[in-house]
């Protein structure tokens, strides 16, 4: 009865962080770019008190062993990068990477970032950059002349000017991925960080060599889906009951055990 208690108490841990993954799921339902978590279940060890295979006499061997086990921990969640719809906008400077690929921006600190969020805006120096003012890398600067402003679909970013019809390239969006991309690294922000897990960014133009192209006006929406997340969110508050029942069913044989001994 005892050891019930104790294997309860982790489902009971575990369906409560699996929650806390759904609920974080849920919240950023209406996030650009984000994707979502599933939380990773795994058993614990077992007490083995008769091995499977055991000789039960020098002729003949158990079948089958006696493995009690010591309950369920969550050993990681996992993002799925399945991309989100696309959403057409009236402003140009909305991006979205239609495909593999991250947008690269630039930290304060010197380091690079990635990002399914291509909501853009310019500083005050006409510089790129993401909505906490973080730079787009490489460095794509808009002239205050500009009168018009395109993203190819190639990352090149060219404008045209008052009396000059032509256009004039000013840079190109160069878009990284990785070999894993479930290895990144969560900041925050919307942002990630590549870890030994994710390998080492692979940076292209994009619509080349595997690369997603670049689709200006347009948003990547989250890849959550309200309605998987509200079954997921179910199965997990009836897992967390059935856990506290055990533990209800233990406490009562307890009492029993202790009232009439």
């Amino acid at each position: 009865m005892l050891p019930a208690l104790y294997v309860s108490k982790t489902g009971l841990s575990a369906q409560d962080k699996n929650l806390t993954v759904i609920s974080n799921n849920l919240a950023n339902v209406s996030t650009t770019g984000f994707k979502r978590d599933r939380a990773e279940f795994q058993d614990l060890l077992y007490q083995t008190q008769r091995q499977p295979g055991a000789q039960s006499t020098q002729d003949s061997e158990l079948p089958s062993g006696l493995q009690t086990g010591t309950g369920v921990r969550i050993v990681g969640t996992q993002k799925s990068f399945i991309a989100g719809s696309l959403q057409t906008t009236e402003n140009p400077l909305d991006m979205a990477l239609d495909g593999r690929g991250f947008f690269q921006i630039l930290q304060p600190d010197g380091t690079v970032s990635y990002t399914r969020d291509g909501t853009f805006h310019l500083n005050s120096d006409g510089q790129i950059v993401t909505a906490s003012g973080f730079a787009l890398e490489p460095a794509i600067v808009v002239p205050p002349e500009a009168q018009t402003f395109t993203v190819g679909r190639d990352g090149t970013v060219s404008i045209t000017t008052a009396g000059n019809p032509a256009a004039q390239v000013i840079g190109n969006i160069q878009t990284a991925d990785f070999i894993n991309p479930a290895g990144l690294q969560a900041t925050g922000g919307n942002l990630f960080l590549e870890t030994a897990a994710s390998g080492a960014p692979q940076v292209g133009t994009p619509g080349l060599n595997g690369f997603g192209v670049v689709q200006q006006q347009t948003l990547e929406n989250s890849n959550v889906s309200t309605v998987e997340e509200l079954v997921n969110m179910i199965t997990t508050q009836r897992a967390y009951e059935m856990n506290s029942k055990v533990i209800s069913t233990a406490d009562q044989m307890l009492s029993f055990v202790t009232q009439n001994l």
